[in-house]
């Protein structure tokens, strides 16, 4: 599985916005598959993760009520759409495709970043 993620952005504080990933690859439904983030001088950190059929959703404490995870199996594409953004958030963001545990160690497949900034 090749991913590609993409929607990264200049927002202000409060604003939106809504991230891509893109799949290639036949057997895409059958991944769980997560968001990651990491910032300059920080460890990299679970954002969401959602479980093939779509029905399993999970978040970091820190994101949840603010991002949704979903996705479509028939476009092989999986969104994170970032609400009421915050200064903290900033990071660059990755996606990443797995069968095992929903964490970094379970991701088998991972997508290039895309870079999310939120001003002040």
């Amino acid at each position: 599985v090749q991913l590609q993620a993409s929607g990264g952005g200049l927002v202000q504080a409060g604003g939106s916005l809504r991230l891509s990933c893109a799949a290639s690859g036949r057997t895409f439904s059958r991944y769980r598959i997560a968001w990651f983030r990491q910032a300059p001088g920080k460890e990299r950190e679970f954002v969401a993760a959602i479980s093939p059929s779509g029905f399993s959703r999970y978040y970091a404490n820190s994101v949840k009520g603010r991002f949704t995870i979903s996705r479509d199996n028939a476009d092989d594409t999986v969104y994170l759409q970032m609400n009421s953004l915050k200064p903290e958030d900033t990071a660059v963001y990755y996606c990443a495709a797995g069968l095992g545990d929903y964490d970094a160690d379970g991701m088998d497949y991972w997508g290039k970043g895309t870079q999310v900034t939120v001003s002040s």
